[in-house]
């Protein structure tokens, strides 16, 4: 083939090269440089390059755009196929793009082109996940069994803890139940609403039911939600949060627990002027997902957008628990016993009630409302109990007693050292009594214990002999120090009932 071939070009405007099928365009030697020399006379040096898209040489095409390619080979680009490529970019709909994706099964979270999710089957290691056993009726223990279970974590709580038990029970039974007969009668959800102050355990109870279950759990906090339309989280994301829990299983998700904490913060603001978009209107956007209905929800996010799939979940099996601490609802209390009292001889007093701790047990859905909870919120709370306040006693159990008490964190902690830790009952008493001045209940225990056991585990390790410590009543106090002996050194006996070993 000669090198002197000329190249012609069509008049029309799209430059189409026409060519017989010994002159093809994708033939090696077309793109060899048509002369030896260029205008100038110079020798040109090498092949002639052509656009990837249109395979026309430079010749052609004109001046080519040079990109960056794969293995550090260029790609080069007319600028008709650049042009055509904007245009094509310009007038495409990426909305229905996806819409059609999403019809066909496919998600976008981790999976592949025909719609795998391998993240939900592989972890780390390459190996399938075990999948979760469906729930049963008979994997729900009874109440009293419940009752026990959360007795070895939760100290006290008595009545709280009946509750709780008989009416996660009852839940369980209305989904898992098998009787099919249509008899006209359906049971109805259950929702608790759960008062307490602060420190006092709510949480911790609703994580050691989930724990106990095996069902997925959510916990969220009310102060975030706001009204749809506004800066913050929509009602929906309590949902997805549980969908997320759930490993995006929609099935283990509808019979899953949500726990929603600081439910008091989205009470009815008074003499208030604004829109109250994370009050009032958290309220009643709940009011449905309470009593349950088909939400779409996010599916890895909290807020939906065009790029997020969209979830279908049914609330009518998610059994919702709302917890508060709703503070100044003594003084309501308060306020509506005084109402009840006459005068005369036998005429309560103004300040009856004043030191009763428990007086969150007599609460009202009355008290609940003039506190700023609406009644169609309230309706969808049927079973309302309130929490016992803590006291010295309650502490001092809640330090040694439990599974997983601060008390058995320290000593494992020591154990690695190869050092006991035992602590003096006086001494356990002292912090009960600091962590009651501060008002926050259990909270305050391991703020007060981590500050007299700092200098010990700074110090204990660099001694390895030392086999023994005992945090004593003075050490607490700071009018003394803790006391440490030596490994094969005898202990001194202690007084009876002055040491606790746990």
């Amino acid at each position: 083939m000669s090198d002197d071939r000329e190249w012609e070009l069509n008049d029309s405007e799209d430059h189409d090269v026409t060519t017989d099928e010994s002159q093809s365009v994708t033939d090696p030697e077309v793109h060899q440089d048509k002369t030896d020399t260029d205008e100038s006379g110079k020798k040109k040096g090498g092949r002639e390059h052509y656009c990837s898209m249109c395979l026309r040489p430079e010749s052609v095409a004109g001046h080519l755009m040079e990109i960056p390619g794969m293995g550090g080979q260029p790609v080069y680009v007319c600028e008709d196929c650049m042009q055509k490529s904007f245009d094509m970019v310009k007038n495409t709909n990426f909305n229905d793009i996806l819409n059609n994706y999403r019809n066909m099964g496919m998600r976008f979270n981790g999976a592949d082109a025909v719609g795998h999710n391998r993240a939900e089957e592989a972890d780390k290691g390459g190996k399938k996940k075990p999948e979760k056993k469906k729930l049963t009726l008979k994997d729900i223990p009874a109440p009293h069994i419940i009752r026990k279970k959360l007795d070895e974590y939760v100290i006290g709580q008595d009545h709280a803890k009946k509750v709780m038990s008989v009416g996660v029970y009852n839940h369980y039974k209305r989904i898992l139940s098998e009787d099919k007969d249509d008899d006209g009668v359906e049971i109805e959800k259950s929702n608790m609403l759960m008062i307490g102050p602060t420190g006092s355990g709510k949480t911790y109870l609703v994580k050691t039911l989930a724990k106990m279950l095996d069902v997925p759990l959510a916990i969220t906090d009310a102060t975030s939600l706001t009204e749809a339309g506004y800066i913050g989280d929509d009602i929906e994301s309590v949902v997805s949060k549980l969908l997320a829990a759930a490993d995006n299983d929609v099935a283990r998700c509808e019979t899953g627990i949500i726990f929603i904490d600081e439910i008091d913060k989205i009470n009815k603001k008074k003499n208030t002027n604004q829109r109250d978009v994370s009050g009032e209107a958290v309220q009643q956007g709940l009011l449905k997902l309470l009593e349950g209905s088909e939400v779409e929800v996010p599916v890895g996010a909290t807020s939906k957008n065009a790029m997020v799939p969209l979830q279908t979940v049914n609330t009518k099996n998610i059994l919702f628990i709302c917890g508060g601490a709703f503070p100044d609802l003594e003084d309501i209390i308060r306020e509506r016993l005084r109402k009840t009292s006459s005068m005369g001889f036998q005429a309560q007093l103004k300040d009856e009630g004043k030191d009763d701790k428990n007086i969150l047990q007599k609460v009202t859905m009355e008290d609940l409302r003039a506190f700023g909870m609406i009644p169609e919120f309230l309706g969808r709370l049927p079973i309302v109990f309130a929490l016992d306040a803590m006291d010295e006693d309650m502490l001092v159990r809640i330090m040694k007693e439990p599974k997983n008490s601060i008390i058995r964190q320290y000593q494992k902690l020591l154990a690695i050292d190869n050092v006991e830790l035992v602590f003096e009952d006086d001494a356990l008493h002292v912090i009960a009594k600091e962590a009651l001045e501060k008002d926050t209940g259990a909270r305050a225990l391991r703020a007060i214990i981590e500050d007299f056991m700092l200098d010990i585990m700074y110090e204990i390790p660099k001694d390895p002999n030392i086999g023994e410590v005992v945090i004593t009543k003075a050490y607490v106090e700071h009018t003394g120090g803790p006391g440490i002996f030596m490994r094969g050194q005898p202990v001194p006996e202690l007084p009876d009932g002055s040491a606790v070993n746990v």
